[in-house]
């Protein structure tokens, strides 16, 4: 064996003995989503916005809806020529999802300086009335107005104008692609996730990962052992709770578990973005397994084998 094979032998004897995928999978369930893209004068007006219309949006279990930044789109691919943010906002119902659209793109965007708002859903055949609800806030002032072939309302504000999109596409996606991350210790464990998360919005168009940072610390079930609950700090992942529960999953080396997860167009590009996150989470020293989340397909219909998607994406 030469030096060369075999410090590739030695990397992937490394890898299998210290990180293992677990043979599981992601359990998935269908959502509407809209799809925002916001331009502004500038990147930051156009984070901005699009951080802030997302707020408060990373579980439909609590939040009013699940919503998340999906990445920067240059000025040539924009329609006012201008930087622009895309956004993705999800619901279970189309009349909810475009109620979040209304408010956030109306209390979010509108009332950020310098932006505007499209749709990026163009060829979705469910359209939703937004921009025709919001030109009211005109007061009879709004005037329409096309660029290319979209249709949208100019409405006079204070700076200037809101310039906002007749009617924004929905479409079916999928919620709730996921993977975790069992680390040795805490600091291990974020690199890892801090990683996957980089990589997932760099490589991939068509996700957002809803949670603070694309990240989750307090991962639920379905139910509650206890109370009334739709959902419930999942147990079986926490360390804390390892010496008292037989049902737990945590690993006697792993002292801190966090969940990355992805919601999507479709479930190719949820699975392209798990495949990503899990190539480079498992590079980091101290992880010790990646699994995923599942609930015997109570959850949703959809799912996403670990090794089947590594294997295949």
């Amino acid at each position: 064996m030469n030096r060369e094979t075999g410090e590739i032998s030695w990397k992937k004897q490394k890898l299998d003995k210290f990180c293992e995928v677990e043979n599981t999978y992601a359990e998935m369930f269908p959502m509407w989503a809209g799809r925002i893209l916001i331009t502004a004068e500038n990147e930051k007006w156009a984070l901005t916005a699009a951080r802030t219309a997302t707020g408060f949006a990373a579980s439909i279990i609590m939040s009013p809806a699940e919503a998340g930044l999906e990445g920067i789109m240059p000025s040539r691919e924009t329609p006012d020529g201008r930087t622009g943010a895309l956004i993705q906002i999800y619901h279970t119902t189309r009349r909810d999802l475009k109620t979040q659209m209304s408010l956030r793109i109306g209390q979010c965007i509108m009332t950020c300086p310098t932006t505007a708002a499209f749709d990026a859903l163009p060829k979705a055949k469910r359209r939703l009335k937004v921009g025709r609800s919001l030109r009211l806030f005109g007061d009879g002032f709004q005037k329409r107005d096309a660029i290319g072939e979209r249709k949208v309302w100019r409405i006079p504000v204070m700076e200037g104008e809101f310039m906002v999109e007749d009617s924004f596409g929905a479409q079916k996606a999928v919620a709730s692609g996921n993977f975790l991350i069992l680390a040795e210790n805490r600091k291990a464990g974020l690199q890892a996730a801090e990683d996957a998360t980089k990589v997932i919005s760099e490589r991939v168009r068509g996700v957002i990962m809803p949670f603070p940072g694309g990240i989750c610390r307090s991962g639920s079930k379905v139910g509650s052992l206890k109370y009334k609950l739709a959902a419930s700090t999942n147990h079986p992942f926490c360390p804390r709770l390892r010496k008292i529960l037989p049902d737990s999953q945590v690993p006697e080396n792993v002292d801190s578990v966090y969940e990355i997860v992805i919601n999507g167009l479709n479930s190719n590009v949820v699975k392209k973005a798990m495949a990503e996150g899990i190539k480079v989470a498992v590079k980091i020293p101290d992880i010790v397994k990646i699994s995923a989340g599942n609930f015997g397909g109570t959850l949703g219909p959809f799912r996403a084998y670990l090794k089947e998607v590594l294997e295949t994406t």
